[in-house]
């Protein structure tokens, strides 16, 4: 495992004394705010887990490096400028005196490096989606919210913390072109194609876990009826369906995020 990649703190220069921004591409700088207010976002909802789980996102003209959060640093403190720019092999390749989680690393350099269409990853610990991947019947189709989901949903056993560099290969294997997963007795996975899309489904992804978990600890559940699933179902067949709802629903998420702290964006 790469020196880069060990859980450890640094005792180098701090971002807030490196101009990040003057060093990276307009683009890159675009990203690293959007992953940002993803983080920020990820915590208003209470999604987090401490420092743990991560949100990645592929640095535009340099497709084997992508960001990260600095490990230790909760969610509602990640900046565009702490974020962690790393290659797949897990050296820093903007070294601003932070390291990365080396679990984080695993599973997120093994989607991003197997799947040129995942600009953006994100993975997370919530009780509602660690509940429904320990559930016998996995993730439901129950409702509308589940529908944006359950046709496009793989899966991939637990093997322990993921710090085995050799499950990348298992990982990828079980996610083959879905864009979400479930790991089991783990928690939930999303992928898109940039942040915003990406962001989105998480966003289904996770409420269709709450509503599972509440509708099971209520009545018996009523299935939808065919019709409607077959609505849903040749609507999600427009490949383009993510983008335009990312289109609409993003910018009204960095809106809420600049009212939480805009200083993520700095």
């Amino acid at each position: 495992m790469s020196e880069a990649i060990i859980n450890k703190t640094s005792n180098k220069t701090s971002n807030q004394e490196i101009d990040v921004k003057s060093l990276v591409s307009a683009e890159e700088w675009a990203v690293r705010q959007d992953l940002a207010a993803a983080y920020r976002l990820v915590a208003h909802f209470g999604w987090d887990d401490m420092v743990f789980t991560h949100l990645s996102a592929r640095v535009p003209g340099a497709e084997e490096h992508f960001l990260l959060n600095p490990f230790g640093y909760l969610f509602n403190e990640v900046t565009a400028s702490n974020l962690v720019k790393i290659d797949t092999d897990g050296k820093v390749v903007l070294d601003h005196g932070h390291n990365v989680n080396a679990a984080g690393f695993t599973i997120h350099s093994a989607v991003h490096m197997a799947r040129d269409d995942a600009h953006a990853v994100m993975h997370l610990h919530t009780n509602a989606g660690i509940a429904v991947s320990s559930m016998d019947c996995g993730f439901l189709a129950l409702n509308q919210h589940a529908y944006f989901v359950y046709n496009d949903l793989s899966y991939h056993e637990w093997e322990g913390v993921a710090l085995d560099l050799d499950e990348r290969e298992r990982l990828v294997a079980d996610l083959g072109s879905k864009n979400f997963m479930m790991l089991r007795n783990h928690g939930t996975l999303a992928l898109g194609s940039d942040v915003a899309s990406c962001f989105m489904r998480l966003y289904y992804f996770e409420r269709a876990c709450q509503i599972q978990v509440d509708t099971l600890a209520g009545d018996k559940p009523y299935m939808a009826q065919q019709k409607g699933v077959d609505n849903m179902h040749n609507m999600l067949a427009n490949s383009n369906i993510w983008q335009g709802m990312a289109a609409t629903g993003w910018p009204a998420m960095r809106r809420q995020a600049d009212r939480l702290d805009p200083g993520y964006a700095y």
